[in-house]
């Protein structure tokens, strides 16, 4: 995995600013230990729905499914059933 981790030490220390950082660019910050991703620091969604879990809205807002924009529909309303 090639992604850019900050220390917990270094997140320690600059918190304000990365919650700042991530607030305004809407980015994601990666922390951990010994250069191993642990957690990430994430934009709160803007759309929160109470009905749906914490993962669901946290899916919903993230770029997770981003791929699926350029799938073409294959679906209609007409396949939903009861």
């Amino acid at each position: 995995m090639n992604i850019k981790t900050l220390s917990t030490t270094e997140a320690r220390e600059r918190m304000s600013n990365l919650v700042n950082t991530v607030t305004t660019s809407h980015k994601s910050i990666v922390i951990g230990r010994r250069n191993v991703p642990e957690v990430v620091l994430i934009p709160f969604p803007i759309c929160w729905n109470g009905k749906f879990s914490e993962i669901t809205n946290i899916n919903a807002y993230s770029k997770s499914f981003d791929f699926l924009t350029h799938e073409p529909e294959i679906y209609s309303v007409k396949d939903i059933k009861k």
